[in-house]
């Protein structure tokens, strides 16, 4: 990003929200791609079904324990496998990406999308963009998993020469016109949209005040 806007490009960012990412991951269909796709089987194979499959989990309420229910989706939060075996089960959206000629970065359930292009083709930059978007939320529907497009965030990230030649400031996604940040926050990180970091910084010594308060 920063090499684009030494070069005068500019940079469409997206963070997906996925809703309950780990709790939506179906066994049948992850057992079936680690065999499939990366080659898992025999013990190995077991020791993964052994691992997800025949939990149970109970609610107790007002001191009442209701029945025991089976677990048949997700992967155990808080365990060593759970975030590598969700990173395996969403492997193929990086083809889905690629296609598209973006790039994608993601860290466990936390997933960016992402392409560089001339202040003159943005409209074209939006149109890819959009639809990429559009082929990662079918495949994240086959797959059981849910984008919210409303909680999905956007910035156009770009030198400061270039911020008033940029006439978009909200794009369509699925049905949802989703408005340009000038900040968000990548998990810990606050990125403003000249990669300044000024607003992170400002972000850090406000929760340090507040601590030492």
């Amino acid at each position: 990003m920063l090499t684009s806007a030494d070069v005068r490009e500019v940079t469409l960012l997206g963070l997906l929200d996925l809703s309950a990412a780990f709790d939506c991951v179906d066994h049948v269909i992850l057992l079936h791609g680690l065999e499939v796709a990366f080659g898992l089987t025999n013990t190995a194979h077991e020791w993964i079904r052994s691992f997800l499959t025949d939990r149970t989990q109970q609610v107790s309420y007002c001191g009442r324990l209701l029945p025991k229910q089976r677990v048949l989706f997700g992967v155990p939060q808080g365990s060593v496998l759970g975030p590598l075996l969700y990173v395996l089960y969403t492997a193929e959206l990086e083809l889905i990406v690629v296609r598209h000629g973006l790039r994608l970065h993601m860290y466990a359930d936390d997933c960016q999308v992402y392409l560089n292009t001339s202040v003159e083709d943005v409209s074209l930059a939006v149109s890819k963009f959009a639809a990429c978007v559009a082929d990662i939320n079918a495949w994240l529907s086959a797959c059981r998993l849910r984008l919210n497009a409303a909680k999905t965030q956007l910035l156009w990230l770009r030198s400061s020469q270039l911020v008033d030649r940029i006439d978009c400031h909200d794009v369509l996604l699925l049905g949802t016109r989703i408005a340009i940040l000038d900040t968000a926050r990548d998990l810990v990180v606050v990125i403003d949209r000249e990669l300044s970091l000024a607003a992170h910084v400002t972000a850090v010594c406000s929760s340090g005040c507040n601590q030492l308060c």
